[in-house]
């Protein structure tokens, strides 16, 4: 009995720390609004990057590949469709949307493939609105592929659920762009949920696993996906540091290794927090500002700022902060979105 009043309790709890999503806003695009999207400027370093990506060649798509840059392609197609009205670019947006449904049960496959690739998909189909019969059976795949289970016993939820790392949170953005565009409010809420307890509200969400608990985390007896605001360890601040990548760089010393793998983690949790405003909810404000003040470690105080593939983030943060981070443009898209120099950029 006092484990099902406990139950209930944390139930009670968390249900109202996530607010029932704004379905309505939905129409308007699942990533950008579609009215926005098409005030957007055709010229510049940033909209010719897009158009070069947008007729660039890709292979098959392949949900197995956790490395293939053939979903950033489509969905490059289906933001240059939105914005033209190029029909071409859309009947290719429709043809990698008919190849890539099933490639989820190829051998090898593992949920971080699955949650890197999925998303740019759904948001491609989402710009150029399929066809009725099409739309109807990437419906029923997506309702499918969120559920699939791999050998390891993982599936997309599991993974967003359990792993409070890079695997998480590429699942988490997914997990959002999948429940978004089936309408799933029930999902939603459930998977905004997993992502403000992810942010450090232990209240809203407490199920991960962690591992070294005593390295990197502000209270290894309440681990967090991104320490709280203020923490320090030693002197130094850890305040927005993502304890689960910098691990990987082995035990708390300093200065700080700048970990690449926390511009990894911080990629899914940028999207997740992206599609959740879009869904009405503050995202970017949940924990003092989390994903601020990850940045602000990142640039402030490791010194590390977005290189490569990640230098499309600052973007994002620019423009739902209001802050002035450096970029850099054309900014080189990640692995799952992109040309948020284009979307996102604050000064339009």
């Amino acid at each position: 009995m006092f484990r099902i009043i406990v139950a209930l309790c944390i139930f009670a709890s968390s249900a109202t720390l996530a607010a029932a999503p704004d379905m309505a806003a939905l129409d308007n695009g699942l990533w950008i609004d579609r009215q926005r999207l098409k005030q957007l400027p055709m010229a510049g370093a940033a909209w010719e990057e897009l158009l070069d990506d947008a007729n660039q060649p890709f292979a098959k798509p392949d949900l197995t590949n956790q490395e293939e840059k053939t979903n950033v392609l489509v969905f490059a197609r289906a933001l240059v469709y939105a914005r033209t009205g190029e029909a071409r670019y859309r009947d290719e947006v429709l043809e990698a949307i008919e190849d890539v449904m099933g490639t989820e049960t190829r051998p090898g496959g593992r949920t971080l493939a699955l949650g890197r690739n999925l998303l740019a998909y759904v948001l491609a189909a989402d710009l150029v609105d399929l066809p009725p019969e099409l739309d109807e059976r990437f419906r029923t795949w997506l309702k499918a592929v969120r559920n699939y289970r791999y050998p390891s016993g993982k599936t997309l939820i599991s993974t967003h659920e359990k792993r409070p790392n890079n695997w998480g949170t590429a699942a988490g953005a997914s997990r959002i762009a999948v429940a978004g565009y089936l309408r799933d409010d029930a999902e939603i809420e459930r998977a905004a949920q997993v992502f403000k307890g992810y942010l450090g509200d232990r209240d809203a969400y407490a199920g991960f696993k962690y591992k070294k608990v005593d390295w990197w985390q502000a209270d290894p007896e309440r681990p967090v996906g991104i320490n709280p605001k203020g923490a320090t360890r030693d002197g130094h601040s850890i305040d927005g540091v993502l304890p689960e990548e910098m691990r990987r760089s082995g035990p708390f010393s300093w200065p700080p290794t700048k970990e690449n793998y926390v511009y990894t983690g911080l990629e899914g949790a940028l999207t997740q927090a992206v599609l959740l405003e879009r869904l009405g909810y503050r995202a970017f404000d949940w924990q003092d500002k989390a994903l601020l003040r990850a940045y602000q470690w990142l640039y402030d105080v490791a010194s590390f700022p977005a290189v490569g593939n990640d230098t499309w983030q600052p973007y994002l943060i620019n423009d739902y902060y209001q802050t002035q981070l450096p970029v850099v443009s054309p900014a080189r898209f990640g692995t799952g979105i992109g040309y948020t120099d284009w979307t996102h950029k604050s000064d339009y």
